[in-house]
């Protein structure tokens, strides 16, 4: 009896690090298509936020969700319209990266709230914390590094465009998340240095 139990435990703990290498591949990969096709990305964004913003307008006319709640979310997606101008460069901070950060804490709070007084099903509230809570500041969390290693349009004083290209837009020097995920699948699957 205790044998099957410990070794329930132990297959649960290998699963768990399968579905993680897993996710973490996938995010790896998503975010080296992203950097490669930054245009049809800003595109999908784009449309990700009308159609969360047509969801937001769903919810409050056919299940009476709070005015307020749909508000500050369609505000939200306004503020997200302003980060997308400038896609795929995304400053830190800058006024509306900052202020996208404050209104996703914002919602959270809100949906938590509103959540806590009214039932729904677990699947119901999944579906509108994934389509009008994560799906967009997600992408953008993904999208992070897209900008790194765009041809420079711009020169800083004191640099020229081509001294700065191959100094600062290597193509193997990574940061941000992909620099993190190249960071990790060198930790665990080491490769091989050629000895000549």
């Amino acid at each position: 009896m205790w044998f099957m139990y410990a070794l329930s435990w132990l297959s649960l703990l290998i699963q768990v690090a399968f579905v993680t290498l897993a996710i973490a591949a996938g995010l790896y990969y998503l975010a080296e298509l992203i950097e490669e096709y930054t245009v049809v990305t800003r595109r999908i964004i784009k449309y990700m936020i009308w159609f969360s913003s047509a969801v937001l307008v769903g919810l409050y006319l056919f299940e009476q969700f709070p005015g307020f709640m749909v508000g500050v979310g369609l505000f939200t997606n306004l503020v997200y319209f302003g980060l997308l101008q400038t896609f795929p460069f995304i400053v830190l901070t800058s006024s509306n990266f900052i202020l996208s950060c404050v209104l996703v804490i914002l919602n959270h709070y809100l949906a938590f709230q509103y959540f806590a007084e009214e039932y729904y099903l677990f699947s119901e509230v999944l579906a509108y914390f994934t389509f009008c809570l994560w799906l967009i500041p997600f992408a953008f969390f993904v999208s992070l590094s897209a900008g790194e290693n765009v041809l420079p349009s711009t020169v800083q004083p004191g640099d020229d465009v081509v001294s700065n290209y191959f100094t600062k837009g290597k193509r193997g020097k990574r940061s941000g998340i992909l620099l993190i995920f190249s960071f990790i699948k060198e930790a665990i699957l080491p490769s091989r240095q050629k000895i000549y």
